[in-house]
């Protein structure tokens, strides 16, 4: 058959879906290249960019324990927050030291803390402080309470629970660097700090240094290099707009004109997650480290000397110790300040994991506190002032948390071709141009009924994790399309709707997961693309001759659920939204380990978003598509959440509609089912709010 009407004939294609997820992974890592032109690092966005909202606990001379192991050697315990501390061993070092030299020791995540210390040689001049981090180990990545033990690393589960609520392991542990400089300064404000580390002490030492200039230097090895590919990286290396506006050169230029010193070689080196064993869930992300070439430490530095000249930045060879570097730049002697091997630290890392894990997970209850008062106690008494309030959080919503890109800047050159039809509907498969590399494809399905100079609303039907256009067109009920679709767009189209199935890019699996990880460095996530092809969906379906611009609607399962939630929040162009096996407590389900169906031990590692506790759970997200109409669509059996979780959230949506007096476009249908479409209360809520005139 003919090509739909203004569109050329579109060529069969082995695998557009494939097609779509690659081109979009040129478009990244075209973006991720371009980054350095414009970057603006200050001490306010690294602080931002690594989630450092909470205040630290304030400290004194007696705010310290330290528990003896030896004449010379103790254990401390310094408190960051409420329950959680800095904690390590500490060395008073020689005993006529007079110097005022202390040194904040941070070994690599991949070594013991004994070990990698002893390596470094640290000065006898200096007191020492080695602090203990949290690990790559994954013994305490469990969730007793359900029977979950996984092979997530424990540096990617804090991660998992952190960055939705807009914290990062590693912001965390530099305020407990930070704590340690509080509470040394409070002790003796005129001693001298520096600090060391190797790997991911060498990050977190680089961060703690350009935030506190009480830092007088620091000592870089195995950590500093350009920060382009840090999406092969381990999970928890992710920080959301990292790249931005800083590079490794960036970031040393706020520690400028204080010393660093950084120490090719001695990279730690790490294939992949551990494998699982018998009984263990293999859901770890992939990531891994590698060896920097000196040629790319050294291209890294002089990126820096070019951004601020001078010799405050130094590149020494790899045969050398932190602690001799360390020595070098305060004049003080490299000798080992105790054979640390005879004064192994207690084995600290179960209660380092274990104390952080309770904080975060205390932060649910004050996250929503803030989110009451920044978002609903913002929310107009007078309905007719609604829309400007909906404007400016929609911006907000989309630019800081969703990542906004470009609207779409190359022409659409609608393709298609006829791929069959009903008695009743005629279907098409349709390709539009976004951006360079970036297309939408899917199916669109055209009643026959419809008659010249009519237009009927139109319905976009999205599918779920791993799935097609095509799928929710099956009509084989033996299928397992049919069992969660139930043909929906079909059935809508034979009801007179026109439909369309676009394929949002989630489908690959590592090879979709890895473009979130291409897209968060720039401030960007997945739905920041899948906003750019939607923009041009409804472009294109608005100038349909038969299609009703004005009536454009959304209806999505499971991930499609969550693009209900997303899409129709940003662009007002859809009239209303169906949220299908979906909707929940998003920001629990996330991150809490009370949920049993919890992502924090499933494979879905992509699926985070940054800070939305602090600002958009589901609620506001609906809030931010009424006063159009929305609805839930729950079944009892859907194991993506509870009855109750959902419930508890879709109060809030029901309080805001009665609040702007307009209940009756708002609604939920639970049904006696699973995951699946139901499409008995949503297809008269379409007919409702679309057919009738």
């Amino acid at each position: 058959g003919a090509p739909l009407e203004g569109t050329v004939e579109l060529p069969v294609s082995q695998d557009l879906s494939a097609e779509m997820v690659q081109g979009i992974d040129r478009f990244a890592l075209r973006l991720i290249e371009h980054t350095k032109e414009y970057r603006k690092p200050t001490r306010d966005k690294l602080m931002a960019m690594l989630g450092m909202v909470d205040s630290r606990c304030a400290q004194t001379r007696d705010s310290c324990r330290f528990i003896p192991t030896s004449e010379s050697v103790s254990r401390f315990m310094i408190p960051v927050f409420p329950g959680v501390h800095a904690e390590g061993l500490h060395f008073k070092g020689s005993p006529d030291r007079s110097r005022g030299n202390t040194i904040v020791c941070l070994t690599d995540a991949g070594e013991s803390l004994d070990a990698a210390a002893a390596g470094m040689r640290l000065p006898a001049d200096a007191e020492v402080f080695v602090l203990q981090l949290v690990n790559r180990e994954t013994t305490y990545s469990i969730n007793p309470r359900f029977g979950v033990r996984t092979n997530v690393a424990h540096r990617e589960w804090l991660y998992r629970q952190t960055f939705v609520q807009g914290r990062t392991l590693i912001g965390i542990e530099v305020q407990k660097v930070l704590a340690i400089c509080d509470f040394v300064s409070a002790r003796s404000p005129d001693t001298s700090l520096t600090l060391i580390g190797e790997g991911d002490g060498g990050m977190v030492s680089m961060y703690a240094a350009a935030l506190d200039e009480r830092v007088k230097g620091v000592v870089l090895s195995g950590y500093f290099g350009p920060r382009e590919t840090v999406w092969k990286e381990p999970l928890d290396r992710n920080l959301f707009g990292q790249l931005r506006n800083f590079g490794d050169a960036e970031v040393a230029t706020l520690i400028a004109p204080r010393k660093v010193a950084v120490i090719c070689g001695h990279y730690p080196v790490m294939a992949g997650p551990q494998n699982a064993s018998a009984g263990v869930r293999a859901v770890a992300a992939p990531g891994l480290l590698a060896e920097v070439p000196e040629s790319a430490v050294r291209a890294e530095a002089t990126r820096a000397l070019a951004l601020i000249p001078g010799s405050w930045l130094s590149i020494h060879e790899g045969k050398r110790s932190c602690g001799e570097v360390a020595a070098e730049l305060l004049g003080l002697r490299p000798e080992p300040v105790v054979d640390m091997m005879t004064h192994p630290l207690l084995d600290v890392q179960k209660s380092t994991v274990e104390e952080l894990q309770r904080y975060v997970q205390t932060l649910f209850s004050a996250d929503e506190t803030l989110r009451e008062r920044e978002f609903w106690k913002g929310v107009p008494a007078s309905p007719s002032q609604y829309s400007g309030f909906v404007a400016k959080e929609r911006t907000r919503f989309w630019e800081n948390f969703i990542g906004r890109l470009p609207d779409p800047d190359i022409p659409a050159r609608p393709q298609s071709r006829l791929l069959r039809e009903t008695a009743h509907v005629r279907i098409y498969e349709v390709r539009l141009d976004v951006w360079k590399d970036v297309f939408v494809w899917g199916w669109l399905a055209v009643p026959k009924d419809i008659v010249a100079g009519e237009r009927r609303p139109v319905v976009v039907c999205q599918h779920g994790l791993e799935g097609l256009p095509e799928n929710v067109f099956v009509e084989d009920p033996t299928t397992k399309a049919f069992a969660s679709y139930q043909a929906y767009a079909l059935r809508l189209a034979e009801l007179g709707h026109i439909t369309f199935a676009p394929h949002n890019p989630y489908r690959g699996g590592d090879a979709f997961r890895s473009l979130q990880r291409k897209l968060n460095p720039l401030g960007l996530t997945l739905f920041s693309v899948i906003i750019g092809q939607h923009q041009r969906i409804l472009e294109w379906l608005g100038s349909l001759p038969f299609a009703d611009a004005q009536k454009i609607a959304f209806y999505g399962l499971s991930y499609g659920g969550k693009s209900a939630m997303r899409i129709p929040a940003i662009l007002p162009g859809y009239c209303l939204s169906i949220c299908s096996g979906d909707f929940n407590e998003w920001v629990r389900k996330v991150a809490s380990l009370e949920m049993p169906m919890s992502y924090v031990h499933t494979g879905e590692y992509e699926i985070s978003e940054w800070a939305l506790g602090r600002s958009f759970n589901y609620a506001e997200m609906a809030a931010l598509i009424a006063p159009r109409p929305f609805m839930v669509e729950r079944g009892h059996h859907d194991g993506v959440g509870t009855d109750e979780w959902v419930s508890y959230e879709y109060a809030k949506v029901r309080r805001l509609y009665a609040k702007l007096g307009i209940s009756e476009r708002t609604e939920i249908e639970f049904f006696d089912a699973g995951h699946t479409i139901h499409g008995v209360g949503t297809f008269e809520f379409l007919r409702k709010n679309l057919m009738q005139k």
